[in-house]
């Protein structure tokens, strides 16, 4: 464009300096016919006048059109110019429509966890909200367990629970409750003896508190049985078999 628009200030300059040399033509032909007329000079001299008067104004006329040619060039590459940067703004879109479609292409979990199997192989072909990986969420573990109706009602919600694995029986592990069922139920034949199964029980969870459980991310364990204790009055010490330990 800068190089089209030199050319138009080149062609605009040669215009007027052929309109100087038209204008300096016409004088000396006009001056030529009074001395032809006076009979000063001869006739030859009148038609040289004539011929250099019209070579100037053709000569005009071509610098004219050089510079309407060096206008429509400069026209030409502003046009092409916008046209150039359309291409780069449809080209940026694409790249910004590959990029999203590239970052959608990544697995991301919502939170942090631990992978505990693989559902789907690599190379394996997936519907809509179709399931990649099992993860489990290491800063929401609690213990389900189940308590009569007697002992469900005086547990409240934030109490303090302490839980003992079946793997680790020499640690406790604190806990509080984070979840008391509204409805009752039958226990599940895993949890208690068909004898205890005829009894309606309420489900409870006492939670981990996820502070304890980012100090032992590596060591967390899920789906483990063990027994949980809940302290339903505030005011009683837990027994010195339950006091805290979680460290390994």
């Amino acid at each position: 464009l800068r190089q089209r628009q030199a050319e138009r200030r080149a062609a605009a300059a040669l215009v007027r300096q052929r309109e100087t040399e038209r204008r300096a033509a016409l004088q000396w032909l006009g001056r030529m016919r009074e001395l032809e007329a006076a009979h000063v000079v001869p006739a030859q001299s009148l038609d040289d006048a004539v011929a250099r008067f019209d070579g100037a104004r053709a000569a005009v006329a071509a610098a004219s059109a050089q510079a309407a040619a060096s206008d429509a060039a400069v026209s030409t590459a502003g046009m092409q110019i916008e046209s150039a940067r359309s291409s780069v703004r449809a080209a940026e879109a694409t790249l910004e429509r590959i990029h999203a479609d590239l970052d959608d292409s990544v697995l991301r979990a919502p939170r942090a966890g631990r992978v505990q199997y693989r559902v789907a192989e690599p190379g394996e072909v997936l519907p809509a909200g179709g399931v990649v990986l099992n993860l489990i969420d290491l800063t929401d573990v609690y213990m389900t367990f189940f308590l009569p109706t007697a002992q469900a009602g005086r547990v409240a919600l934030g109490a303090e629970a302490r839980l003992v694995l079946d793997a680790l029986p020499d640690r406790v592990i604190p806990a509080r409750i984070s979840f008391v069922a509204d409805v009752a139920q039958f226990t599940p034949k895993t949890v208690e003896t068909a004898e205890e199964r005829a009894k309606l029980m309420f489900r409870i969870k006492a939670q981990v508190d996820p502070e304890l459980l980012q100090r032992y991310l590596s060591q967390i364990k899920t789906g483990l049985p063990g027994m949980a204790y809940v302290r339903l009055d505030p005011a009683t010490p837990w027994p010195d078999a339950l006091r805290t330990n979680p460290q390994p």
